[in-house]
């Protein structure tokens, strides 16, 4: 087989080897005509918590499988004594967490992954968080069912695996939220507590085009076709209008809003070199994580934001040439092939996304570029699952209110979760995990022996794996 020269950036040791001059090489994988690529918010980001650091995620993921084997033997204890709640109860069940998420990973065996919500350094420096998932965790044989044991799943392992620099919790000198104080999480490019919160990072078989990479990190909002500085309109005293300011303001200064920028995390199209019998293809895929449409006050500031940020990639693959990278390149996408992947929080079906003017998932999704056999519901590729289709949204008194609740994606009642290709590829598969009651595996969803609630983050995520296959020649 062919070797190559292991990317710069690579944060795995595995698949490697030391040439005669001690060169570190990788083997590639053998040639396939087939490739599963999957997103995943895995919810490693804890929310409301001003004391969450990259430094935990560093603890947490650099326990080894016998540090951790002996913490879960002692909340096993707790539990059965019905004392819980002490510091290593707590760091336990983050264990428990990491480990049910890893199995979902070794389950599922996707060849490309985007993790949403991993945390870093900001920068994309430090890759101790990444090692560590992989070595400890994803390198490690886990449980189909949890800490119950029994049933275990092949380890799994990405030779090629990727951090991105993130706007979150990277501090404006704005105060953005107009609560008159600075350097909050609502006041930084990105909301986050500190910079690396709510991250993302890409797993691959397959090589990564770190050189051809584009970041849009840097990209302003304000430069968006069409975007929108926020008035306040909810002006029926439901909600206290900040001091100094009046119904119908402008959100945003003139000074803010020039220097916002569009991403709250970052948008990235990343080119994955796949081995065919053919030679490389390329398939790009265009990651991103949109801020909640939700949380908004006596404006409608992010579900603007969550529309322009689906939007963004609308007007890319559009070939929209007013689009500028962070090294100063414009011009949309010029690839062949590509796949849409992130936690896009919006759903095509429900909700105020698809209500004008926040209707940017609609718009991209709608795109005769991508492929409407998975965009669209009711097609034969809509990824579903059983454990969608029963679950109950505490959202809605814990009634399974959706017009397609088969589609859902998160337990808090919507499809916002996608792993769409474009209409250049022709779709073998396509899903979302979701373990319903009664099957294998319900015990990496649901377990009311774990945290106070037993399901959701306390469990693995608030959101579910999606993928989809392709044919790839």
């Amino acid at each position: 087989m062919k070797k190559k020269l292991i990317p710069a950036l690579l944060s795995s040791m595995f698949l490697m080897a030391c040439s005669s001059d001690d060169t570190v090489i990788v083997t590639e994988p053998a040639p396939v005509s087939e490739v599963k690529f999957a997103q995943f918010n895995l919810s490693f980001a804890v929310d409301n918590d001003p004391a969450e650091s990259y430094q935990r995620w560093v603890e947490y993921m650099s326990l080894t499988v016998a540090e951790q084997d002996k913490l879960i033997a002692a909340w096993k204890e707790d539990v059965a004594a019905g004392e819980e709640g002490g510091a290593d109860h707590l760091l336990a069940e983050r264990v428990i967490q990491i480990r049910n998420i890893a199995a979902i990973i070794q389950k599922n065996r996707p060849d490309v992954l985007l993790m949403n919500e991993f945390n870093n350094d900001g920068d994309a420096v430090d890759t101790k968080v990444l090692e560590g998932f992989q070595n400890n965790y994803l390198a490690v044989s886990q449980s189909l069912n949890s800490v119950d044991g029994g049933d275990m799943l092949e380890p799994i392992e990405y030779p090629f695996a990727q951090n991105y620099a993130t706007n979150t919790g990277l501090m404006t000198e704005f105060d953005l939220n107009n609560d008159g104080q600075k350097n909050g999480a609502d006041d930084a490019y990105g909301f986050g507590f500190y910079h690396g919160h709510y991250s993302f990072a890409l797993l691959s078989r397959f090589e990564i085009d770190t050189e051809n990479t584009r970041t849009f990190q840097k990209f302003l909002r304000k430069d968006l076709p069409g975007s929108v500085n926020p008035e306040i309109e909810v002006c029926d005293g439901s909600k206290p209008i900040p001091e100094g300011m009046a119904c119908g303001d402008l959100w945003y200064s003139k000074a803010e809003w020039n220097a916002l920028r569009l991403s709250s995390k970052n948008h990235v199209d990343a080119p994955i070199l796949v081995n065919t019998p053919n030679g490389k293809v390329a398939v790009n895929v265009l990651l991103a994580h949109p801020t909640p449409s939700g949380f908004d006050t006596v404006t409608y500031n992010n579900r603007y934001r969550n529309s322009e940020e689906n939007l963004f990639w609308h007007h890319y693959i559009s070939g929209e040439e007013s689009l500028y990278d962070d090294k100063g390149n414009t011009g949309g996408f010029s690839g062949q092939h590509f796949v849409v992947m992130g936690d896009m929080n919006a759903d095509n079906v429900i909700g105020t996304q698809i209500n004008k003017p926040w209707d940017g998932i609609m718009q991209l999704l709608g795109n005769e570029k991508v492929n409407q056999s998975v965009a669209q519901v009711g097609q034969e590729f809509t990824p579903t699952s059983l454990g969608a289709f029963e679950s109950k949204n505490p959202a809605n008194g814990w009634n399974p209110v959706h017009t397609n609740p088969e589609i859902r994606t998160s337990v808090f009642g919507s499809r916002a979760d996608y792993a769409v290709p474009s209409a250049s590829l022709e779709v073998v598969d396509s899903g979302v995990y979701w373990a319903a009651e009664g099957y294998k595996g319900r015990l990496l969803f649901n377990d009311p022996r774990v945290g106070k609630y037993g399901d959701s983050k306390e469990i693995s995520s608030d959101h579910r794996f999606v993928w989809v296959t392709v044919k790839v020649d």
